[in-house]
């Protein structure tokens, strides 16, 4: 590795070390959720090395499990990523100039690199799609790494794990949580779970998700204008 790699690696490393213990045990979580459902570690390691959008890789587990619907798991996977267009349009002009490192960037972009290359101040003596791509690697890695240790020591444990798929909606839940807290104004939320409950009682416990969430993509769309005036979309 040279002289210039080296030193963007070293740059990188630290922005990363606060992810690195959050991936960890999420993904640890992860990997013992997909072996208590019956999966073996390979599921877990190859999941978050190909798939890497930990939502995703938690709801895929009933998506195994259930009937075959590539329709249906397409429409969850967008909606539920759909954050992601947004972070891709903001990040063109940082990733020009970073040659075949940008198809890598791409596609492991998530929430935390995201984060990082946007509010990190790269030092001017270390080269930029460099350290991009070593924030975006080391994130990667440390997702795989919890995974597949979860998967592996899944198996080892002998304790009842009976409720663990819970997780995926205490997860949820607490991301909610979190952006309640954060907002001025509950009305995009409050309409989230009103629209939700909605389609709960129309469409049933079985196929709720999808309305819903088209519902409140709706619902919010065409209600943008008059939130943000009110300084209510958060």
């Amino acid at each position: 590795m040279d002289g210039k790699i080296m030193k963007a690696f070293k740059s990188a490393f630290p922005h990363t070390v606060p992810i690195f213990a959050g991936f960890c045990f999420l993904g640890m979580t992860y990997g013992i959720y997909m072996n208590v459902s019956g999966f073996s570690f390979w599921y877990p390691m190859l999941m978050s090395l190909t798939i890497f959008a930990g939502s995703i890789e938690f709801v895929a587990v009933n998506m195994l499990l259930g009937a075959f619907n590539p329709l249906q798991a397409l429409a969850v996977t967008f909606m539920i990523n759909a954050r992601h267009l947004f972070y891709g349009i903001s990040m063109l002009d940082k990733y020009k100039g970073t040659g075949i490192k940008k198809f890598y960037l791409i596609f492991g972009m998530c929430d935390e690199s995201f984060s990082i290359n946007c509010s990190a101040d790269i030092p001017k003596d270390v080269d930029k799609g460099w350290f991009m791509f070593f924030v975006t690697l080391l994130n990667h890695m440390y997702w795989v790494f919890g995974a597949t240790m979860g998967g592996i020591f899944g198996s080892l444990i002998t304790i009842k794990l009976e409720g663990l798929d819970f997780v995926m909606t205490a997860m949820f839940v607490v991301i909610f949580l979190e952006q309640w807290l954060k907002e001025k104004d509950h009305t995009s939320s409050l309409l989230g779970l009103f629209l939700s409950f909605v389609c709960l009682l129309a469409f049933g416990a079985d196929n709720f998700m999808i309305p819903s969430m088209l519902a409140i993509f709706i619902v919010l769309t065409l209600s943008k204008k008059r939130l943000e005036k009110g300084g209510r979309l958060q």
